[in-house]
């Protein structure tokens, strides 16, 4: 159940209620001390509920981890999608998304370290490109599809159909900058995305020309030779 639904349910189970609970508070933990210093146990005490029953809900803090990966894409979209009401402008609407989606990483900065450790490993359970992270990721690109759906700029069907798992794949590298960016309240990083939005838009109307058709064409087959 999404969580803003939740939190309007007057009629919520008993179930979803502690389920909830252990999210918020592990959530809380998460940007209060980090990854690391985040465990079940910890999460449990918090929660006033025994370590069983908050194993029964996540079985590992990994679990936890993808939770907060989905409240994070869930709070994005809540927040991007009035903002781009009545835009149909590409660029306009996808550095809406990407500032918007900065703006719902921001209270987990000083925390995000930990969490690019813990996931940097291919094999690591929170790695965003993994199979476990299949929700968030399927919520983040259909964000990205959304912006694209949405815009009136011709281009070619090929680049349309990639775009916006191309367009997630920024968001991925501009969130890593993003991590080690100790810029005051990280305009660096803001800036930056101003700055390739606008090149993406002199860049876009360029891909409908003859001779960009081939190099475009070959960009976007090892686009797809390399998708994880």
């Amino acid at each position: 159940m999404p969580f803003s639904n939740m939190f309007n349910n007057k009629h919520m189970s008993k179930s979803d209620d502690t389920r909830l609970k252990i999210t918020e508070t592990a959530l809380a933990s998460f940007r209060e001390r980090g990854y690391d210093q985040t465990t079940l146990r910890l999460i449990a005490t918090e929660a006033g509920l025994s370590v069983g029953n908050a194993y029964y809900y996540f079985p590992t803090k990994n679990h936890l981890v993808q939770e907060l990966y989905v409240r994070v894409q869930q709070e994005h979209r809540m927040m991007a999608e009035p903002l781009l009401v009545g835009i149909t402008d590409l660029p306009t609407r996808l550095e809406t998304v990407l500032m918007t989606g900065l703006d719902a990483l921001r209270p987990y900065h000083d925390s995000a370290p930990g969490f690019l450790s813990a996931a940097i490993a291919p094999t690591s359970a929170v790695s965003p490109f993994g199979p476990d992270s299949a929700e968030p990721r399927q919520l983040a690109v259909g964000l990205f599809d959304e912006v694209v759906e949405g815009s009136t700029n011709p281009m070619p069907s090929a680049l349309k159909s990639q775009l916006p798992e191309l367009l997630w794949l920024a968001y991925m590298a501009l969130a890593l900058y993003w991590v080690y960016d100790t810029s005051p309240e990280q305009e660096k990083t803001r800036r930056l995305t101003k700055r390739a939005v606008k090149l993406f838009g002199m860049v876009l109307p360029l891909t409908r020309l003859p001779f960009v058709r081939g190099p475009l064409n070959e960009f976007l087959a090892i686009a797809q030779e390399a998708r994880i």
